[in-house]
């Protein structure tokens, strides 16, 4: 901008006047650190920092500094407010986006090498070719197998950017010979739904892990294969589910209620309302649901079945959740890490809130299962501790208690046998997987051979199989398991693993079902309808 001439001097003047002004503001007989100062707790942490980077004997990683204390005050406001470091961020990310970039295979360090247990359906390395057994030796020239592995490094040679691309050199037992792949990385979808499949001409199964941001997509497809094998009721199984995006759910609630009725309220600490109301999109409104929760479905989980059940609409199985109500938001530090802060409260259309009381502090939080299980609640419904002064209508007037979690309409006790526990521990872990691959690398070509059908009807684990499983852990931990090698319930939960690396994660739900006490209930309901 140009000024005319004789406005300069003008100018001059407002500056000169300004800068007095200023002047008469300021004391001067403050030291520099004294008249910038604003005295705000963000600037004795930053000013902290500074003296230990600069002033400081030792050399020191503020960095380290800088998380402890961020997690240390998180620690003091709720159990759900986290923070998430760099190092952390995109496996925390690809979870709830529910994909990540790579070449999608699921793998084991099997003898000092990258054995593929299976590819991803939908990933790269299916479409390319590579075969379950296959031994990934390198990527782009560098060594995968023996000394030359670095474990915690194999994930940044297979993931990478969209569109870029990975030589891999893979040796094939099967075959025995080396082979050339080259794989084109893109998105592997992170599945959300583990298995959707009738039961029975009636019944129908779904189980969704996670509420990630395509899990309403995956279980509209999966719901719609249910509804086009006529099934008239669905057992919706949210057991161990920890939760997720409650968009995810609310759209998930949506599909199983009529126009316009209450799904979830959300509370900010201002007291200001958000009320999610169902559309008229529902495509399973008319048929029975059965949603199955247990002591590990928290969060959009309990948002779905606390819907669910204030309204009337279906019934609630299992045992009592988690019990966590409150909304976090995801929030940028800046470097590369976040926080996710507790934002709100979720309340149920009824009005409660089924966040369980956490001012014990987050250690006795966490260990609440340890309570549950001593308390008895996990055996007996009669057990679980409500609160006269939280008691709840639902649409049709049933009382509802709020307080911790949802109490289910049908309580199914949790077995506490010796063997079941212990079955139930080794089976989530991951000694079972690796155990059960050896088996396979040995036999795969004959089991290859056999349909799931013929898999699952035929097929019989060894006493001498699962013998050698217990044997394994013997050899590896020196831990003896209380198990005899000839349990029916270990051999099943073998044969589920293997069939889970055979087929999928669907055939492995299907092999558990059998013995499923929730699931054996939501039967028995249906076939006394029938009678």
């Amino acid at each position: 901008m140009k000024f005319k001439k004789e406005y300069i001097p003008l100018l001059i003047g407002f500056a000169m006047a300004g800068g007095v002004y200023l002047g008469s503001k300021l004391n001067f007989h403050d030291s520099g650190e004294q008249l910038f100062a604003t005295n705000s707790k963000k600037d004795k942490l930053n000013r902290l920092i500074d003296y230990i980077d600069y002033e400081y004997v030792d050399d020191v990683n503020t960095d380290s500094i800088v998380d402890v204390t961020v997690n240390e005050i998180l620690g003091n406001l709720d159990p759900h407010s986290v923070y998430i470091p760099v190092s952390e961020y995109e496996d925390n990310a690809d979870d709830m986006r529910g994909n990540f970039t790579g070449i999608g295979i699921s793998f084991h360090i099997h003898n000092d090498s990258i054995a593929v247990i299976r590819t991803i359906e939908g990933g790269p390395a299916k479409a390319a070719g590579i075969l379950e057994g296959d031994r990934i030796l390198t990527a782009d020239g560098r060594e995968l197998f023996g000394n030359a592995m670095d474990r915690d490094s194999i994930p940044d040679y297979l993931k990478g950017e969209k569109g870029s691309k990975v030589a891999l050199q893979v040796y094939r037992p099967s075959e025995d010979k080396i082979i050339d792949v080259r794989v084109r990385r893109d998105a592997v979808p992170l599945i959300s739904v583990d298995a959707a499949y009738p039961v029975n001409e009636n019944v129908g199964y779904l189980k969704l892990n996670r509420f990630a941001e395509t899990s309403f997509d995956e279980f509209k497809i999966a719901l719609d294969k249910l509804n086009d094998a006529n099934v008239s009721a669905l057992i919706f199984d949210l057991r161990g589910n920890p939760g997720g995006y409650i968009a995810s759910a609310e759209q998930i609630a949506d599909q199983f209620l009529e126009d316009d009725k209450l799904i979830v309220i959300t509370r900010n600490k201002n007291g200001e309302e958000e009320k999610t109301y169902a559309t008229g999109s529902g495509d399973f409104e008319d048929k029975m649901v059965y949603v199955l929760i247990n002591e590990n479905s928290a969060s959009a989980s309990e948002i779905v079945a606390g819907a669910l059940q204030d309204n009337d609409r279906g019934l609630i199985v299992g045992r009592r959740s988690f019990g966590k109500g409150l909304v976090q938001r995801e929030m940028s530090l800046g470097d590369g890490s976040a926080v996710r802060l507790t934002i709100a409260r979720y309340f149920t259309p009824s009005g409660r809130s089924i966040q369980r009381p956490y001012e014990d502090g987050n250690e006795a939080y966490f260990k609440e299962y340890e309570t549950r299980y001593q308390n008895g609640e996990l055996l007996d419904v009669d057990n679980i501790v409500v609160s006269d002064s939280l008691v709840f209508k639902t649409v049709n007037g049933r009382t509802v208690y709020g307080g911790g979690g949802i109490t289910p309409d049908i309580f199914v006790p949790k077995d506490t046998s010796r063997e079941h526990e212990t079955i139930d521990f080794i089976s989530r872990g991951g000694s079972m997987s690796y155990y059960v691959f050896t088996v396979l690398d040995k036999n795969r070509g004959a089991l290859n051979k056999f349909s799931f059908k013929g898999f699952k009807d035929t097929y019989e684990i060894s006493t001498a199989v699962s013998q050698g499983y217990i044997d394994y852990i013997w050899e590896e931990t020196r831990v003896r398991l209380n198990l005899k090698a000839t349990s029916p319930e270990l051999k099943l939960a073998l044969k589920a693993i293997m069939a889970e690396q055979l087929y999928g994660p669907e055939q492995k739900e299907i092999l558990r079902h059998l013995t499923d006490p929730m699931i054996m209930k939501v039967l028995e309901i249906e076939k006394g309808k029938q009678e």
